[in-house]
């Protein structure tokens, strides 16, 4: 199947000594008044008992990982397809796993604040979404037929540490790491025809309702990286780097390519050389580094594993 022109063109231009803790800030009312307008319950704003539509994509075949290598041309159009299935169960499942990390880390963030404040009531309000977020992706995985992919037991584990030592600006770039390269792809899947509509109705969902966590993480991150005290500030901007190192890798389960009859070997390599991947990963990556590069999160050490994960030029 040739690539749309329209959704061809759209990726086109897309691939172009510790004192006390500071006060909470309030986040700005817009952000709660918009969680008030635009959130949505996915049970019933969704159509989850409508067969899927043949001939349509789970995931824009220009995102899928091995797409325009050696491999892809020698793939069936079939097989293509069910490759962009899996890793759409893929993408899926990292997604509930980032945000079941997420919401701990915001109950750990609003542990010590006063319960009545706008501060936790937005925290609680952002937890809230994400339930609901898990709970649709977990769906959308079991419609569309592919088995779940959890991230490999040593991430699972580490994932264990970061949460428990985890500094607050730590959290958020966490935070932002997790949302923001898949914001990116999801903003070029739902707008495009060719994907089935479940999976259109999903990504819409989560851009729109991600669209004010996205705000909300950079705001208390970029106050975060001014009143934090250095060795806070130097421990984020390496477990941040690492993180972006455990992401990269865990982007997709390589147990894909077994899963539709590849040899798993040769598709993680071609993955790996792929120049189009590696613009695709940094595309999706941009926006995000260019505003921990303006708050100097990406310094010294940090900045050669952000480099070294492949999301960083």
């Amino acid at each position: 199947m040739t690539p749309a022109p329209a959704a061809t063109a759209v990726v086109a231009r897309a691939l172009s000594g510790r004192g006390p803790p500071p006060a909470p800030h309030p986040p700005p009312p817009p952000l709660l008044e918009a969680s008030t307008k635009h959130s949505f319950d996915p049970d019933r704003e969704l159509d989850w008992d409508a067969p899927p539509e043949d001939g349509k994509w789970y995931w824009p075949p220009e995102l899928v990982s091995l797409y325009d290598t050696p491999l892809w041309h020698t793939m069936s159009e079939e097989q293509r397809m069910d490759l962009a299935r899996h890793e759409a169960a893929s993408l899926a499942s990292l997604g509930i796993w980032f945000e079941i990390i997420l919401m701990q880390l915001l109950v750990r963030h609003i542990y010590d604040k006063p319960v009545t404040s706008s501060h936790v009531r937005y925290a609680l309000t952002e937890i809230a979404d994400e339930c609901r977020h898990s709970m649709m992706f977990a769906r959308l995985i079991e419609k569309g037929g592919a088995p779940t992919y959890p991230v490999p037991g040593r991430y699972h584990n580490m994932a264990r540490v970061l949460k428990t030592v985890s500094t607050t600006p730590g959290s958020f770039a966490a935070t932002l790491l997790g949302e923001e390269i898949l914001d990116w792809m999801q903003r070029l899947t739902f707008p495009d025809e060719r994907i089935q509509p479940l999976v259109r109705g999903v990504t819409r969902i989560h851009v729109i309702e991600e669209a004010r966590h996205v705000r909300y993480a950079r705001e208390e991150l970029r106050r975060q990286m001014v009143t934090a005290p250095r060795w806070e500030q130097e421990f984020t901007r390496l477990s941040c780097g690492q993180a972006a190192r455990v992401f990269s890798v865990c982007f997709v389960n390589s147990q894909v390519y077994e899963n539709i009859g590849l040899d798993r070997r040769a598709a993680v390599a071609q993955v790996r050389a792929s120049g189009h991947r590696r613009e695709v990963m940094q595309s999706g990556a941009k926006r995000l580094t260019d505003f921990l590069d303006d708050i100097g999160v990406l310094r010294g050490p940090g900045r050669k594993l952000w480099q070294s994960s492949g999301l960083l030029a």
